[in-house]
């Protein structure tokens, strides 16, 4: 007697494919007289690999792979360093596209067009800029005028500080006009003056031209919505393709507005916070020191650690040498402790919470890269890059790589 075995199952195998044909039976006295097929059905079945959870995320392993991908990775680099007068308005204006999205649809939600929502948001954008330099624009002069001569008074009195303060200074000798030395000898009052308001006006230049780049791409992006991921979408040839496409677009869009969203109200409340505890001790210009915490909170570690000297600077130059003068300082530091320790982490969840180590990486790189604006995009970039990995299955071995 024949005894037909199963064949195991191999762990290897991804797909097993069964046909069944349908054929044409008719009956003659009781015989069965079978005929020609007329259809067929085909059932496929596909099992998981071994250890098919090692493949949650998946490693190269092809040398070819990885060294193409290194070079892809530098040429990206010096792209970036090089364009950086082109593409960093780029970035900033995909950020705030990001970061205004969810309000161009909810104007859409009440039936304002598109356009109008745009123009809107680009509005806002601009009014919030200038005002914001308007108000804080002759304190900030103010205290950069005093800074020259409090410093050499700041060093002499506390001693613990002298380092820092000498690095600060070092770093004020550096900018044309804030110092009154220069290559060793005082120049004239003229070239001074011609300096300092040469640096004013190329700055001012540079700024303007970018804030306009940056608010003309952005209003084109808001207004096109998604224009190019229909594109994209219509190119993909199976629809398979086209609806995974459109999940995890729509999926990364709203994790990254999520989190600007929520670090840029955090950051706010931090600001408001210091400019109050700065009012109630007395440290004058408050506004200006609440909108310092509000930019400096977008620096995890290094802003709160570069806060603490410039707001006991600014409490010992208002207050005087005195214990008093540690009372704001010591605010600001329990403002930044519940932030960073409860506020944010309870806010955010653990999804996206980034090691503090791709954090101070991502900070240096990114401020050789782009200066003091590339500091304050570091982390937003970081955590972009750490959504976009998650969710993408080639990337989630570097997604996992940056998590806390």
């Amino acid at each position: 007697m024949n005894q037909q075995s199963e064949k195991p199952v191999d762990d290897r195998l991804v797909a097993e494919e069964t046909r069944n044909d349908f054929v044409a039976v008719t009956e003659t006295d009781g015989d069965i007289i079978r005929g020609k097929t007329i259809g067929s059905v085909t059932a496929t079945k596909t099992f998981g690999p071994a250890g098919g959870d090692d493949d949650d995320m998946p490693l190269p392993t092809d040398p070819k792979t990885i060294f193409l991908g290194g070079l892809f990775v530098l040429a990206c680099m010096s792209a970036l360093y090089v364009a950086a007068e082109i593409i960093l308005p780029l970035i900033l204006a995909i950020v705030l596209k990001l970061l205004l999205q969810p309000f161009v649809r909810l104007l859409e939600r009440v039936h304002i067009p598109r356009a109008i929502g745009a123009i809107v948001s680009v509005l806002l954008v601009l009014g919030a800029f200038g005002g914001t330099v308007s108000i804080l624009a002759g304190p900030a002069a103010d205290w950069a005028g005093k800074l020259p001569g409090a410093i050499p008074k700041l060093r002499d009195s506390l001693g613990f500080l002298h380092q820092p303060i000498e690095t600060i200074q070092n770093m004020m000798q550096q900018i044309p006009g804030m110092s009154g030395e220069q290559g060793g000898s005082p120049p004239a009052p003229a070239v001074k003056a011609s300096s300092l308001l040469g640096a004013l006006v190329s700055g001012s230049a540079t700024a303007t031209s970018g804030l306009f780049t940056t608010l003309l791409i952005l209003f084109y992006m808001l207004v096109s919505g998604e224009t190019f991921l229909r594109r994209m979408v219509e190119i993909l040839p199976r629809f398979k393709d086209k609806r995974q496409a459109v999940e995890l677009s729509q999926h990364i869009e709203r994790d990254v507005s999520a989190y600007l969203l929520t670090v840029t109200c955090i950051n706010a409340l931090v600001g408001v916070a210091t400019g109050c505890v700065m009012w109630l001790c007395g440290v004058a210009n408050p506004v200006l020191w609440g909108a310092v915490a509000f930019v400096l909170n977008f620096v995890p570690i290094l802003g709160p650690m570069v806060g603490i000297i410039v707001f006991l600077m600014a409490s010992v130059i208002s207050l005087g040498v005195a214990w008093s003068a540690l009372l704001p300082v010591g605010l600001y530091f329990a403002i930044h402790v519940v932030e960073g320790e409860f506020a944010t982490p309870m806010l955010l969840s653990r999804r996206f919470t980034i090691n503090p180590v791709a954090v101070i990486l991502a900070l240096i790189f990114w401020y050789w890269m782009w200066g003091v604006t590339g500091a304050i995009l570091a982390v937003p970039l970081l955590a972009i890059t750490k959504i976009i990995c998650d969710d993408l299955r080639p990337l989630r071995a570097f997604g996992h790589l940056l998590e806390n």
